[in-house]
């Protein structure tokens, strides 16, 4: 243990699975960081929807990852391990993280770690990592989502859905949302969508498919599954790719799979969290080739919606259930 860093750190445990308020502020040792890894002070971490699950008793942390949740941070680093080559202390970055994100401290594979672009704060740069690394695997890798063609988003407002409107509309994509309100919409539409569709009072297949001349979307990125897993193949185009990275909606559906080979159809899916450090090291390569230079020209940005102090992950986490958040809530330490 270095001397100059503290014995122990704030951070926030999850007393017992349950709701909001299981989030409970703790005095924890610090992490001391191994071969390979960097020593972060956190100043600010991203709240995500995976942070929830795991709240529930849902989505326990990988083998040796903190319990602590917590997917993403930024930060200064005061500290290296062993063998860590690009990184110096008192640089800053940005990291994706399997957790340990809701503290003071905390410790990152260098692989998984970029720098800060430039012209964006600490706070801005917390948005980043886990929904940078989720859309650009799922969207351009799995979904190969092309210029030209269409992609459609369910959840607009999410940071999942913010960052999938600037990224497709960046590299050349028409890109159709699906919100819950008429106001969620008006703010996809501000964020860049070409078409926002507010589910509780339009069909989404068939705005979708009049948006698109009736040929249907290309890729489709889908949170809720249950009964959209439906809808989205008659939403879709022939060869189209629907890639889901949630069930927001459940996990099992009576589905009809005539039109999966009918249209050629491709429905895959991934997780972020359980993949290794050398896989996560390939996508944040290429994030840092492909889309920080758009970051650093302001082309694209993460959009945060609040802020909250570390002790009050309660209330961020109240706040990321009620939907009512455009992009990413975000922890300061």
């Amino acid at each position: 243990m270095n001397p100059n860093w503290p014995e122990t750190m704030l951070a926030i445990g999850i007393r017992e699975p349950g709701g909001p308020d299981v989030l409970v502020p703790e005095t924890r040792p610090m992490p001391v960081p191994g071969r390979g890894e960097i020593l972060v002070k956190v100043a600010a971490a991203g709240v995500n929807r995976p942070d929830v699950l795991q709240r529930k008793g849902g989505y326990p942390p990988p083998q040796g990852a903190s319990d602590i949740p917590g997917l993403e941070i930024a930060g200064e680093i005061v500290g290296l391990g062993g063998g860590v080559e690009r990184y110096h202390l008192g640089e800053n970055i940005c990291a994706l993280v399997p957790g340990g994100g809701y503290a003071e401290y905390c410790t990152v594979n260098e692989a998984t770690a970029l720098p800060v672009p430039s012209g964006l704060s600490l706070t801005e740069a917390a948005g980043i990592p886990e929904t940078f690394f989720t859309v650009w695997t799922n969207v351009f890798e799995r979904g190969a989502l092309k210029p030209g063609e269409t992609l459609l988003v369910h959840g607009g407002t999410s940071g999942i859905g913010t960052t999938a409107i600037m990224l497709a509309k960046a590299f050349g994509s028409k890109v159709i949302v699906t919100a819950g309100s008429d106001e969620k919409c008006a703010a996809s539409l501000k964020i860049g969508a070409d078409r926002a569709i507010n589910y509780r009072s339009e069909d989404f297949v068939a705005e979708a498919l009049a948006a698109t001349d009736g040929a249907g979307v290309n890729v489709i990125l889908d949170m809720v599954g249950g009964s959209y897993i439906q809808r989205n193949y008659a939403a879709a185009a022939r060869d189209g790719r629907i890639v889901q990275i949630a069930f927001q909606g459940g996990s099992k559906a009576d589905v009809d799979f005539v039109p999966l080979m009918m249209k050629r159809l491709t429905h895959t899916g991934s997780t972020l969290r359980p993949r290794t450090v050398a896989e996560k090291a390939v996508i944040a390569k290429a994030l840092e080739l492909q889309v920080w230079p758009l970051l650093v020209a302001g082309r694209c940005k993460p959009i945060i919606h609040a802020t909250f102090p570390l002790k009050e992950a309660a209330r961020a986490h109240h706040m990321l259930e009620s939907g009512v958040h455009t992009g990413k809530i975000i922890l300061l330490p």
